[in-house]
């Protein structure tokens, strides 16, 4: 199995739980915005969205530019294909277990058909 790094995993899916921090990804998709209009977008403070994009920023998913008292958001280089092959690695795994279990259920069909 491919390795990952965990406290990249750790901080993009904790990034990515809140549905706020998912929201502010979405509004950067179409143009950048001032912490103060992410705040007012999302009906909270200024310290509340503050964190919300430091957390998105820990993950890479946003990087910030301050120019006089105006702090710019924009969608940070980072993707998410670390991501993405770690969670398509366990749809691997699923889906292995029920093609398995499909396996098991249709012999099981076919003993009983036989009787």
């Amino acid at each position: 199995m491919v390795q990952y790094s965990t406290d990249r995993l750790d901080a993009s899916f904790a990034a990515l739980s809140d549905p706020t921090r998912r929201g502010v990804l979405e509004q950067l998709g179409r143009s950048d915005a001032s912490i103060t209009e992410l705040a007012d977008r999302f009906h909270m403070t200024l310290t509340g969205m503050r964190k919300h994009v430091g957390v998105l920023e820990h993950a890479g998913f946003v990087t910030t530019e301050k120019v006089g008292r105006v702090r710019t958001c924009r969608l940070g280089l980072r993707r998410l294909e670390e991501e993405a092959a770690w969670i398509e690695s366990y749809r691997q795994l699923w889906a292995a277990r029920f093609d398995t279990l499909d396996r098991v259920v249709e012999a099981l069909k076919s003993r009983g058909e036989d009787r």
